[in-house]
């Protein structure tokens, strides 16, 4: 027996070494803890990726003796974002200052309710952007959740805890909000499903709300079987309904605002239901032009001084409104709290709430006109059977910064895409389509206001396809090779290129230039040409890599430049884009084109 032993049974009957011990172990305890704790009192995000405010366990209701058909939730854990109320528990909004001056909840929330008469049990609250302002879960007071996909980037917001959550593979699903995106972001950034019902389905009778025309309660799971299982008790679905016919539209324009190879989004969805049956041949269309013509209360709220093409300026009119309306009605719901509390806020949540309470805008009865003409616009279009192909989001996820904000373009790429849904209260959901670069990649399915089970009844049908295609798509992408021919057979047709260019005929031209490009790749001008074309067929992100191949062959092109600030304003790049029309007025200080260029741009981000 070991020294220390045989002196603890010496001594056992001596209540002071009982006490020394005692001690000694609250020490070690304490220590653990203070490890486990960051400065001022944040805990530490090693063991659950810091996705919870406050855990604690609701346990499910009893399951009904048999014959009663077994829960449908049965077995699985939630999580709820900190604007749900549970009883006895203050709902705080993911900030101290209002968690300080409410009291606690007289009743748990309807939808958590539910939930647990199904079978789930719920284990806590999630961290999430303060009063809901915000897209990457930023939250300086009790810290930013850790990506579980990628540790370094961001997760996303404003329901960035409950994305985290079930990420990290801490619950099964978990519940949020989504108001301008602050699910569908989260999902795609961390690389889950995520679904936004049709506004108003869902009640949020006892939901802290940021703007009620635009909030709806939504969930994130990890797999489309629990998806649309959670669906069907939120919804009170019907569990049979005669199977429809689907009609997939891709909007090629947003598709341009994502740098990620179309052969890993557009392709993937359209070899997915190539086979299936029940499923039309895929459409393809200019949404922002169809937007543009179907809506016109937006003419409005168009930027008059803006160059960029029709299509993408009326989403940045849409994205404007709904940012407008969601200040209006938080400022109405939340400006005397606002401004008798004065809360202590982050940086970033404190600019946007600044916003809204100095909003002033005496029409909000046409920002609901908009709201109304969008969601009849995509009835319109979608009719029964239609399902929106968009991106999920524009670009990856940015870095975590606690010293810099989100850059004005990322926000307003993010908002063009977002504010589809937001604006028309249809239904939307985020799923994975693997990685590029190691970000997840996400793709939205978007169908008509009230055809909820239509769209959760879909994933569930394709996602199996969806995830073989992406398999096939990862090990196929391989890089386009160039070949060298004859010289004179290149310029050939690049002069047919042209002509075909003079003629209007842009998709002939492209052809054209294609061609040349094959027989000798070593031409800047047959891509900066063809650049042209494809900046008159709206394809700006083609036009954009062709003059970054037409600049690495000859950085002095003026015409690369010009041509490539002009799709990257279009793709709402605008540092990059004054860029280019600065090197531009480098090489032709007098050129016209680039310094008008220039002074616009940086007039729009300052």
């Amino acid at each position: 027996m070991s020294n220390p032993l045989k002196l603890l049974k010496a001594n056992a009957s001596n209540p002071k070494l009982w006490i020394l011990i005692g001690v000694g172990v609250a020490g070690v305890v304490i220590l653990a803890e203070t490890r486990r704790r960051g400065r001022n009192g944040k805990v530490l995000q090693g063991e659950d990726f810091g996705a919870f405010i406050q855990r604690f366990e609701l346990r499910p209701f009893p399951q009904p003796p048999p014959p009663a058909a077994r829960q449908p939730l049965a077995g699985l854990t939630f999580a709820v974002k900190d604007v749900f109320d549970v009883k006895d528990y203050v709902t705080g909004f993911g900030n101290p200052d209002w968690k300080r001056t409410h009291d606690v909840a007289e009743k748990t929330d309807e939808v958590v309710t539910l939930l647990l008469k199904n079978g789930a049990a719920c284990v806590g609250k999630t961290v999430m952007d303060e009063l809901g302002f915000g897209i990457t879960g930023d939250n300086k007071q009790y810290g930013t959740p850790t990506n579980p996909k990628l540790s370094s980037f961001v997760p996303g917001g404003s329901s960035s805890g409950s994305a985290v959550a079930v990420a990290g593979e801490l619950v099964d699903f978990a519940l949020g909000t989504d108001t301008v995106g602050c699910i569908r972001i989260p999902a795609s950034f961390c690389g889950i499903l995520a679904f936004r019902p049709s506004h108003g389905v869902v009640p949020m009778n006892r939901v802290l709300s940021n703007s009620p025309s635009l909030d709806t309660v939504g969930w994130f799971a990890r797999d489309p079987s629990t998806l649309h299982r959670v669906g069907h008790v939120l919804l009170k679905l019907n569990s049979v309904e005669p199977r429809r016919m689907r009609r997939f539209v891709f909007a090629d324009d947003l598709f341009q605002l994502s740098k990620v190879p179309l052969q890993k989004t557009v392709h993937v969805v359209e070899k997915a239901i190539e086979n299936l049956s029940g499923y039309q041949s895929p459409k393809h269309m200019n949404f922002g032009q169809y937007l543009a013509s179907n809506v016109p209360s937006l003419k409005g709220f168009l930027d008059q001084s803006s160059k960029l093409q029709k299509g993408i300026t009326i989403l940045k009119a849409l994205s404007s409104v709904m940012i407008l309306l969601q200040r209006c009605e938080f400022k109405i719901n939340h400006e005397e709290w606002i401004k008798s509390v004065k809360p202590k806020l982050g940086s970033n949540a404190s600019e946007d709430v600044l916003a809204a309470i100095k909003t002033s805008y005496d029409d909000i009865k046409t920002l609901y006109k908009v709201r109304m003409e969008t969601r009849i616009a995509l009835k319109s279009l979608l009719k029964d059977d239609g399902i929106l192909v968009i991106p999920t989001v524009a670009d990856p996820p940015p870095k975590f910064s606690t010293k810099k904000g989100i850059a004005s373009e990322f926000r307003d790429r993010t908002f063009a895409l977002s504010s589809i849904s937001s604006m028309s209260g249809c239904c939307e959901v985020a799923v994975p389509l693997g990685k590029q670069d190691d970000c997840p990649i996400s793709v939205s399915l978007i169908t008509f206001h009230g055809a909820d089970k239509f769209l959760l009844d879909t994933v569930l049908d394709i996602f199996s396809a969806l995830q073989e295609q992406v398999g096939i798509a990862s090990n196929n992408l391989l890089p386009f090779a160039d070949t060298n021919g004859d010289m004179d057979a290149s310029e050939l047709l690049k002069e047919k290129g042209n002509a075909a260019f003079k003629g209007r005929q842009w998709n002939k031209a492209v052809s054209y230039y294609a061609d040349a490009i094959k027989l000798n790749g070593t031409n800047a001008t047959y891509y900066c040409n063809r650049a042209a074309a494809y900046l008159e067929l709206g394809c700006f992100q083609q036009a954009e890599d062709d003059c970054s191949k037409a600049i690495l062959l000859d950085k002095k092109n003026v015409k690369a430049y010009l041509r490539r600030g002009t799709a990257r304003e279009s793709l709402l790049l605008y540092k990059e884009a004054i860029k280019d029309f600065k090197h531009a007025l480098v090489l032709e200080p007098q050129n016209k084109v680039a310094n008008l260029a220039e002074k616009r741009l940086q007039k729009l981000i300052s």
